[in-house]
């Protein structure tokens, strides 16, 4: 006797569930690009500064070139852009070629612009570092070729990490590093090569960490595995504004992660199960408690290789929690990473039933408010959302008995019968 079962494949609906919340269009209005990036100051003083970037412009004639017949090393050339001075803009030129060793911005460098002339894969700047390394080992490998000296103007940045009392050198393990406000990336491969050398343990290994207002990065490929993209803010007071797109980022773990105001356009972000074959998580916001504004995620694809499509346990993201290890999460006073995805592609890959993992530092339970009237930030829950995306994960699928048993979930349908002996 044949057995029929429907097949019903729904578009998740606002509110969603609790494991999986879903905004409505009134509450998804005020998420947009203008207003993640419109204020500066600190969390406690917000000021309306609307910054609304514009695609990077590259010179005919860059200040400085590094590749080819001139500059080595791109550290130089930033180097010599702070030494330069004044408020005009800067730009360094990379030829192709793969430039091996640490890039740091300090604070102070003129706006700047470091664009790859030639396609983006072709121009590569990668280092091998891992954050579970001592402060003083971190120093060993970072300067082993002497790029930082007492006198440059990244010594200072150098010497804080060098520096460090702590057991391991933690977030200081990045290719590229900037503490420079107006700063722009364009055309660039950034790769910590540490990768699949190591076990699927915590294994912190950056590519790109950037601390200040104001950062715009486009046609980037940032690829790594644990903490690849840290879009941060070097003053844990102060806002500071990220955008970044048309680019690849790709990693295992929290790969995409920190406190800024990000938005990210027309990105694509890739999970991969080279190291950690089960259980990874792409984003970890750590948005201050008071602000509504962390990552927003828009007109970009989130897809996971073909280990995760085999056998989906991968996480669209969690809260970090960071530095609530030892109090648990505080209401109010623990930040709670704020996130939107909206008008994305969703692949598959990710786990139907927890696509929120619980939180980085504290384990916290993920839980979001699914009642009328919610309050979006409400510190007692999550702020992670959806809304309006599209592809297989987007959706969620339910079978049921023909007879129509069953309990079917709001939202549009498409049904398909299977039939099975």
């Amino acid at each position: 006797m044949n057995t029929v079962l429907l097949m019903l494949t729904a578009l998740l609906v606002a509110p969603g569930t609790p494991a999986r919340p879903v905004l409505s269009p009134t509450e998804a209005a005020p998420f947009t690009a203008a207003n993640y990036l419109g204020s500066s100051g600190t969390y406690a003083a917000p000021v309306a500064d609307p910054w609304r970037p514009q695609p990077i412009r590259t010179p005919r004639r860059p200040d400085f070139v590094v590749g080819g017949h001139g500059l080595t090393d791109v550290q130089q050339a930033v180097d010599a852009a702070y030494r330069t001075g004044g408020t005009r803009r800067l730009s360094i030129a990379v030829r192709p070629g793969t430039y091996t060793g640490t890039v740091f911005i300090p604070a102070g460098t003129p706006p700047l612009t470091i664009y790859g002339d030639g396609p983006a894969d072709q121009v590569k700047l990668e280092f091998t570092i891992d954050a579970t390394i001592t402060p003083a080992q971190w120093a060993a490998q970072v300067n082993a070729d002497g790029r930082y000296a007492e006198g440059d103007p990244a010594w200072p940045m150098f010497q804080s990490c060098a520096t460090k009392t702590t057991a391991t050198a933690a977030l200081c393990a990045t290719v590229v590093w900037s503490q420079a406000t107006d700063l722009r990336l364009k055309g660039l491969t950034i790769t910590n090569t540490l990768l699949d050398t190591v076990d699927r343990g915590t294994h912190q290994a950056l590519a790109l960490r950037t601390d200040a207002d104001r950062t715009q990065l486009e046609n980037l490929r940032l690829i790594g595995r644990q903490d690849t993209f840290l879009a941060n803010a070097d003053n844990v007071n102060t806002i500071a504004r990220v955008s970044v797109r048309n680019s690849y980022i790709e990693g295992d773990t929290d790969f995409v992660f920190g406190r800024a105001a990000a938005v990210f356009d027309h990105c694509e972000f890739r999970l991969v199960s080279s190291r950690k074959a089960s259980g990874g998580v792409i984003f970890a916001p750590n948005t201050h408690p008071g602000f509504p504004y962390g990552f927003l995620v828009t007109r970009s694809r989130i897809i996971a290789d073909d280990g995760y499509r085999s056998a989906p346990t991968g996480h669209l993201g969690r809260a970090w929690d960071q530095g609530a290890g030892a109090t648990g999460y505080l209401p109010g006073i623990t930040p709670n990473g704020q996130l939107v995805i909206r008008d994305s592609y969703l692949g598959e890959g990710f786990d139907t039933a927890a696509p929120w993992a619980p939180a980085a530092t504290t384990a916290r339970p993920f839980l979001a408010r699914v009642d009328e009237g919610r309050d979006l930030n409400d510190v007692n829950y999550n702020r992670l959302w959806e809304y309006a995306n599209h592809g297989p994960f987007a959706a969620s699928m339910l079978i049921e008995p023909a007879n129509g048993a069953g309990v079917y979930r709001r939202g549009s349908a498409r049904l398909t019968s299977l039939v099975f002996d």
